[in-house]
């Protein structure tokens, strides 16, 4: 019987009990642990309008919606893998780089003892140290970036390195990103310069259009990222701003939440050593629409590991 199982919302209603991410135990005991959420409340590096310092528990609130079985990979997910509620990163609100410190002594343990950290986010720039500290372990990682946005400028704002728009970029520069077996996924909209797209094609990465059918993409990720170890990085702008208002950096025209959910739920077979979806910003979100939906991708990523875990046994 697994130890680590959420809080039965069938016998205890939803709104009992202090919240973690759907009813998790919340631990900093990793002993038997396979995955944990980690909250990285952090929105220094916002190139725009802040607030996504709040999204983790935004996205834990609307968390309890949610159930254990996933009928899309026919499993329960929390017999499958030991599940927890790590908590949150501590950070130093408006510094960068010892935030950056912080969160990437906080991830240290999670990878030490081989569990797979899903953060909450938080700005993008939170995607650099948590690749910092999965890259002592792992060198290297393929990255599937869901995005409207490329996250590849080199600086911003009199010559800043870091941001929410830069973390991929040092990625690459870092050595913690093998961009040739990268892809990004939903770049669009208006842009700052003709280059904005070349210059991740020039790192290496791949990018693609959601212009394709669902089920065309969702066989190029997995035949890109066949036999690789991924980073799994969900910036919920990538969504249209219908579907998801409550974002950081909003891009009209971008795919239905329906369509990026679909896409998710085909993605099985990824082997993921970590992910992360960020730029939930509560203080745009009527209804509370867009965290939940942020909760749901969390859901069906913790889905995917679940079901590889279940197809390597």
């Amino acid at each position: 019987m697994p130890t680590f199982l959420p809080e039965d919302s069938l016998r205890t209603p939803r709104f009992v009990g202090i919240t973690t991410f759907m009813r998790l135990p919340y631990t900093k005991d990793l002993q038997g642990v396979d995955v944990a959420v980690l909250g990285i409340p952090f929105d220094t590096g916002s190139p725009f309008r802040v607030g996504c310092r709040f999204g983790p528990s935004a996205v834990r609130a609307m968390s309890l919606m949610l159930r254990p079985i996933n009928p899309y990979q026919n499993l329960n997910v929390f017999e499958e893998c030991a599940i927890v509620d790590y908590g949150d990163a501590d950070v130093v609100p408006g510094y960068l780089p010892e935030s950056f410190e912080r969160i990437e002594a906080a991830l240290a343990p999670l990878v030490a003892r081989r569990v797979i950290p899903i953060g909450i986010g938080g700005d993008h720039s939170i995607a650099l140290p948590e690749l910092r500290a999965l890259g002592r372990r792992h060198g290297p990682l393929a990255v599937l970036h869901f995005d409207s946005h490329t996250d590849t400028w080199d600086t911003y704002f009199a010559g800043q390195r870091h941001s929410a728009g830069t973390a991929f970029r040092r990625g690459v520069e870092e050595g913690l990103i093998d961009a040739h077996a990268s892809m990004q996924i939903g770049m669009r909209g208006s842009l700052f310069s003709s280059q904005d797209i070349e210059q991740s094609l020039a790192l290496g990465s791949e990018d693609q259009m959601l212009d394709a059918s669902v089920d065309t993409l969702a066989r190029r990720i997995l035949a890109k990222f066949r036999g690789r170890r991924v980073f799994l990085s969900f910036d919920l702008d990538v969504v249209d701003p219908a579907f998801a208002p409550g974002v950081q950096t909003p891009e009209a025209g971008g795919p239905s939440a329906r369509d990026v959910l679909r896409l998710l739920r085909s993605l099985r077979g990824l082997d993921l050593a970590g992910a992360d979806v960020v730029e939930m910003n509560p203080n745009y979100d009527p209804g509370q629409i867009s965290a939940l939906l942020a909760a749901t991708v969390v859901a069906e990523i913790l889905a995917l590991i679940a079901a590889h875990r279940r197809d390597h046994r």
